[in-house]
């Protein structure tokens, strides 16, 4: 069974991915932390059949674990798997203006969730990719661009997504040995109206809200090809540099 992986599905723009997806009659299997506590999710997918959840934890990587054996039990095949959880604020974890408020801890919580999660993500799943493309997709941030970084602050922030930037390039560069079609990319949804982008949005030129978010986003996603392979692009298909 051919499927879309969506991790980070509780919500915002992991929750709108599973709604255009399974519109389209695409198969997804939908990973959140607590899936239990998502009613949008757990109603969407007594309407949509071809919806599956699993209790996927990024902190706890016994649960990555027992997701992949029960998707290789069920003879699951993931085209794309595209990473959408992501920390900026929350959890004790507010982004840093400058060095004097920068705390160890929450640098470690902003890394453990947006560059170590995808890693483990690609660690237990990237064997089930198949497809021409077989994509693996992470939501960066454009402000996790070292070369377009001008105005500093958010370290945090800023340095897990650019690690998370790393990481991709460094995921497009193996998988390709082991998989013919392979397409690993960063991709930039923009500034988009969720519980992540909330408290900054009064500086944004254009806040998307999350159906114009995922339908731009899937737009590039459908295009992509092997040739886009370790690439970052923005939600409008533009080329960010890394």
């Amino acid at each position: 069974m051919e499927s879309v992986m969506i991790q980070g599905a509780s919500r915002g723009i992991g929750l709108e991915f599973c709604k255009q997806l399974s519109e389209r009659g695409t198969r997804v299997v939908a990973t959140a932390r607590a899936p239990e506590r998502s009613s949008e999710l757990q109603e969407l997918a007594k309407r949509q059949k071809h919806i599956s959840i699993e209790k996927v934890d990024l902190l706890d990587e016994s649960t990555l674990e027992k997701a992949a054996e029960r998707l290789a039990a069920r003879g699951e095949s993931l085209r794309w798997i595209i990473n959408v959880a992501g920390l900026l604020h929350g959890h004790g974890v507010v982004p840093e203006k400058k060095l004097s408020q920068i705390d160890p801890e929450q640098l470690v919580s902003a890394f453990r969730i947006n560059t170590v999660g995808p890693a483990l993500v690609a660690k237990h799943f990237a064997s089930f990719m198949q497809g021409s493309p077989a994509v693996f997709a992470s939501l960066s941030a454009r402000v996790g661009s070292i070369s377009d970084n001008r105005l500093g602050g958010w370290y945090g922030y800023r340095c897990s997504k650019a690690a998370q930037n790393m990481l991709t390039k460094n995921l497009s560069i193996e998988l390709k040995r082991r998989i013919k079609d392979a397409c690993v990319v960063a991709l930039h949804p923009g500034t988009v109206d969720t519980d992540l982008s909330r408290p900054y949005q009064r500086s944004a030129k254009v806040v998307f809200s999350t159906q114009k978010a995922v339908q731009s986003l899937l737009k590039v996603l459908d295009g992509l090809t092997s040739a886009e392979n370790g690439r970052f692009f923005a939600w409008d298909g533009t080329d960010i540099p890394w």
